[in-house]
């Protein structure tokens, strides 16, 4: 099946209405039909504010996070859409992906 998928680029501990940004995600995401999604903390990352990395104790907290989500081109964009809508003003990417499953 061909679909599309979005990362969102945030920072750890991240909060959007009082809930970690994640799980803010999450509940929109399923409120648009979305099945699923993921969120993966970086061990360093390179940005706007130079290298982090997690092997110093004073960035807890402030590492890169990635949440990702996959679904047809319309609920990605409406996912999209809401989150500008929020006043959140993330750094995002998509791309064409083909999904499946295994075994049948």
């Amino acid at each position: 099946m061909q679909t599309v998928c979005v990362r969102f680029f945030v920072q750890e501990g991240m909060r959007h209405q009082h809930q970690p940004i994640h799980e803010w995600l999450f509940k929109e995401a399923r409120d648009l039909g979305i099945p699923g999604g993921t969120a993966f903390r970086a061990a360093a990352g390179f940005g706007r504010h130079g290298i982090l990395e997690d092997s110093f104790f004073e960035l807890a907290g402030k590492l890169p996070e990635t949440l990702e989500f996959f679904a047809e081109a319309e609920r990605i964009d409406a996912l999209i859409r809401r989150v500008g809508e929020a006043g959140l003003k993330l750094v995002y990417v998509t791309h064409q992906v083909t999904t499946g499953m295994t075994g049948g």
